[in-house]
């Protein structure tokens, strides 16, 4: 190996140590640091192959000089088999034999020139497996986060959504002429810039499987990753570090209005009305809400009956969303459940509301990459994705919450 290769060999071991240290967390990089890291050990890939080539003829010589060698050993193959062998020999076995026989030759003299050597090759999926693809689980994904308002802001740092929070109401002028003084009131709502990600690996065999498609599904599993955490919380999200504004937490300052909210202890035929009645103004009820629940709490509501048995309430399904008695909902597996014993009084179990009052705002698009130097000793393949981005409820009560309320006494249909 000459000089230059063992410095560039050198230079990426450093570059991969550090990296590694970077995620073991014993040094912090930034990602500035990481990517330009990452864009000197791809110019050193290069320069790697350049001197490799460098080194073909020196190679070439050696596989010259091998060869040499095992061709002087060929007369006492011929003798070898001649004596295992006497008379006729099939032609194709004579040359099946003598290939062997010189394989083996080769691969000594590469040996003793400490040269790496192929010995075979194998397979992960072995012909017994003759389905194709992978077959994939349930999904795992609410499609809550597809439905609420995104609003790309490429490039932003902060941003802010003003509402109305209140009208004033006119009157009669005063014994003096003048008006009757009012007020349009207004808040806003911060979004926060926040940085989702998500991290896997995979060993780099799998990139080899000429039938299944682990790979895909694998670089697919971080964008799955970093949706399902974004759809959680646009439930639980505490707005900390990483974390959208959830409609289920109270912050000091937050457009939903926590006396609004209600209890209920159970699922039972008047539970949609109080939910739907609860919500909007009082001039009108909203025709666009959606509810947000648990699944469980779903198999509540069809598991409601009227006094001859019947289903009380009428539930289309639809994968993630339905509808119940025409009221669209959506599930998602971050919201408590009233149905469940271990439910804790208090504990918010669904939501309702227009989901257009839910806003994300993109600061930068979900970035997927893939790097195979990252943990090249350790044969793995490793895969990363962030976005920079925030959520919040941007209208005033814009959702009506449920809590679940102490256990009472069922009354009947």
């Amino acid at each position: 190996m000459n000089e230059k290769l063992k410095r560039i060999l050198k230079r990426k071991a450093e570059i991969r140590a550090k990296l590694s240290a970077n995620v073991e967390g014993t040094i912090e990089l930034t990602d500035e640091e990481i990517e330009k890291l990452q864009g000197e050990l791809e110019n050193l890939n290069k320069e790697e192959e350049a001197a490799v080539e460098e080194t073909e003829d020196e190679e070439k010589r050696r596989k010259a000089e091998a060869m040499t060698r095992a061709a002087n050993g060929k007369q006492s193959e011929v003798t070898l088999r001649m004596i295992e062998r006497p008379g006729e020999e099939a032609e194709g076995e004579e040359t099946k034999r003598e290939m062997t026989l010189k394989e083996k030759r080769e691969r000594g003299a590469a040996l003793k020139e400490k040269r790496a050597i192929t010995v075979g090759n194998s397979q992960i999926a072995t012909p017994k497996h003759t389905a194709k693809g992978v077959t994939d689980t349930f999904n795992q994904v609410s499609t809550l986060v597809d439905l609420v308002t995104i609003t790309p802001l490429n490039g932003g740092e902060s941003y802010e959504r003003g509402y109305v929070k209140n009208y004033g109401e006119g009157g009669a002028t005063d014994e003096n002429g003048n008006y009757k003084q009012v007020e349009t009131e207004y808040d806003y709502a911060e979004i926060k810039k926040q940085k989702v990600t998500a991290y896997q690996e995979e060993p780099e065999e799998i990139t080899r499987l000429a039938d299944e498609d682990y790979h895909d599904k694998t670089v697919n599993g971080t964008t799955i990753a970093v949706k399902k955490k974004m759809s959680k919380d646009i439930l639980i999200g505490d707005g900390s570090k990483g974390r959208l504004q959830g409609i289920f937490t109270n912050p000091e300052k937050f457009a939903i209005d926590k006396n609004t909210d209600i209890e209920i202890s159970e699922i039972d035929n008047t539970t949609l009305n109080k939910i739907i009645f609860a919500y909007g103004g009082e001039e009108d009820v909203v025709n666009d809400a959606c509810m947000i629940m648990n699944k469980n709490d779903l198999q509540g509501f069809a598991n409601v009956r009227t006094t001859d048995g019947k289903a009380f309430y009428d539930i289309e399904l639809n994968g993630n969303t339905g509808k119940i008695n025409k009221i669209p909902f959506v599930l998602n597996s971050a919201a408590n459940s009233i149905m469940n014993p271990a439910t804790k009084e208090g504990d918010y179990c669904m939501a309702y509301g227009s989901l257009s009052n839910y806003e994300i705002a993109l600061f930068s698009d979900l970035e997927i990459k893939q790097s195979e130097d990252y943990k090249f000793k350790e044969g793995q393949i490793a895969h990363r994705g962030s976005v920079f981005a925030g959520g919040n409820v941007v209208a005033h009560n814009g959702f009506v919450r449920v809590k679940k309320a102490a256990a009472t006494t069922a009354g009947e249909i």
